[in-house]
């Protein structure tokens, strides 16, 4: 634990992890690099991105997997998983203004990143209310 680095303890305390666990250098480093950046509908940048462009700009910087660019051709291209079964890069998907609509990453301990339309790139979690009655499902895209 004292060789940790600092940015593994702040997402290990976000995540509700164990410090040691917290270990890809690339995700941690991505996820610091643009938590915080504006919601844009239609925004592919730090100055405003959307959820979808978010979980296609971190799937390829951090697992080297090329999305497509919407978040309905990224839930019909990708292998369905249950809820059960998620892992650290999953995408999970939700319905929030009608059909398959956002999306994120998954983290861990029921954690995932997304760029939201209510604050930007942030980490929320699964079972809070709002997005428990919108979830749709998961995909594996590795």
């Amino acid at each position: 634990i004292e060789n940790s680095h600092p940015l593994q303890f702040k997402y290990a305390i976000i995540l509700g992890e164990a410090v040691e666990t917290i270990n890809n250098a690339k995700l941690i480093n991505f996820m610091e690099e643009w938590y915080g950046t504006p919601y844009q509908f239609g925004g592919d940048t730090k100055k405003g991105i959307d959820c979808s462009a978010f979980t296609c700009v971190l799937m390829d910087t951090v697992y080297g997997v090329t999305l497509p660019r919407t978040a309905k051709s990224q839930f019909n291209s990708n292998t369905k998983i249950r809820k059960e079964d998620l892992k650290e890069g999953d995408l999970v998907f939700f319905n929030t203004t009608g059909g398959i609509s956002h999306v994120g990453v998954y983290l861990a301990n029921n954690k995932f990143i997304h760029a939201a339309a209510s604050g930007g790139v942030m980490i929320s979690d699964l079972d809070d209310a709002y997005f428990k009655k919108r979830y749709i499902g998961a995909a594996r895209a590795r």
